[in-house]
């Protein structure tokens, strides 16, 4: 007896499973994160970098290395370029400082909405009977 293939049914599966919701909104995620982290990226270079350059400085972290082997006969010197991890570190730090400010302004603006928004909720029926009771009560 022969196998029957499995090709059809798998693409089907595969198809369920890629056009599921959570995995077309991942992907848009995942593409709207890259475009966005060529933003941040520029952002850390170019403007926020040369100023922290300046205050050290002027080192170019990035040119940062440590010769293992110089060139040789054409070959390109091996080095260990510590600098450049540096850079990435720095990098890392100043992304993940902006990103907490700006989640802590989102989450303050968001407290002080539901704070001004939330107004207090209409009385029940019970409690508007008990109320009046209580007035005639007092009477």
């Amino acid at each position: 007896m022969k196998a029957k293939p499995q090709s059809p049914k798998l693409l089907q599966e595969f198809k369920a499973f890629a056009m599921r919701g959570n995995v077309i909104d991942m992907a848009v995620g995942i593409i709207i994160g890259a475009a966005f982290g060529k933003i941040v990226s520029s952002v850390v270079n170019d403007i926020i970098m040369p100023p922290i350059g300046l205050l050290v400085g002027g080192v170019n972290f990035t040119d940062l290395k440590i010769v293992l082997k110089h060139a040789v006969d054409g070959n390109p010197a091996v080095t260990l370029n510590y600098g450049n991890f540096l850079q990435v570190v720095f990098d890392f730090l100043i992304i993940a400082f902006a990103v907490f400010m700006l989640v802590k302004a989102l989450s303050a603006a968001k407290r002080k909405e539901e704070t001004v928004s939330s107004a207090p909720p209409a009385p029940t029926k019970t409690e508007i009977l008990l109320t009046e009771i209580r007035d005639l009560l007092k009477k």
